[in-house]
C-alpha cells in the first residue's frame, strides 16, 4: 500500500469548497469526468462510476468502468470514496478546516493499494509513491478552478 498526502489553503468558506470536492455532479469540467450515481449523490454508501470525458444524456457508461463509493461523510468536514478498479484500489480522503475568516485549509490523503500484492509492485514501489504524490499535487493546484465551479453563496 501506497499512500501521500498534502495540504493546500483556499480562499473560500468551507461551505462551498465542501460543495465543489464533496458532492459529485454529473460531470466536473475540471476533471473532464462524469460521474453516474446510484442513488443519492453523497452520504456513506453512495455508489457511482467514473468515466472520463463528458457522457450524454442517453448514454451509460461502458462495463467495467471504474466503480467507487463514498466511505466515509462528515458534511463539511471529511468525505473519503474508493474507486475500485481491476488490479487496485484507490482511497481519496479529503479534509477541511478553517484558515481564518474566508479561507479553508484542504488536506487531500490518496492511497493506492493493489488488489494482489506481488513482487513486482514491491520493486516498483518508489516509483508508485512518486505517482501518488504528483496525484495529490496535482489535485491540490486543481482546487481554486473546483471552487470556480461553484456559485458563491
Amino acid at each position: 500500500m501506497t499512500t501521500a498526502s498534502g495540504t493546500r489553503e483556499v480562499a473560500a468558506p468551507r461551505s462551498r469548497v465542501w460543495r465543489a470536492l464533496a458532492v459529485l455532479e454529473p460531470y466536473c469540467a475540471v476533471c473532464d469526468v462524469s460521474y453516474v450515481v446510484a442513488g443519492e449523490r453523497s452520504g456513506v454508501g453512495a455508489r457511482f462510476v467514473c468515466v472520463p470525458g463528458r457522457l450524454a444524456d442517453d448514454e451509460s457508461p461502458r462495463d467495467g468502468a471504474p466503480r467507487g463509493e463514498i466511505v466515509e461523510w462528515e458534511p463539511e468536514r471529511v468525505v473519503a470514496t474508493r474507486l475500485e478498479l481491476t488490479p487496485e484500489t484507490w482511497t481519496t480522503r479529503i479534509e477541511l478546516a478553517d484558515a481564518g475568516a474566508v479561507a479553508t485549509r484542504v488536506t487531500i490523503t490518496l492511497t493506492h493499494a493493489p488488489r494482489r500484492p506481488r513482487l513486482a509492485d514491491r520493486l516498483a514501489r518508489r516509483a508508485m509513491h512518486q505517482l501518488v504524490q504528483r496525484t495529490v499535487e496535482g489535485e491540490l493546484d486543481k482546487l481554486p478552478a473546483h471552487v470556480e465551479q461553484v456559485a458563491a453563496e
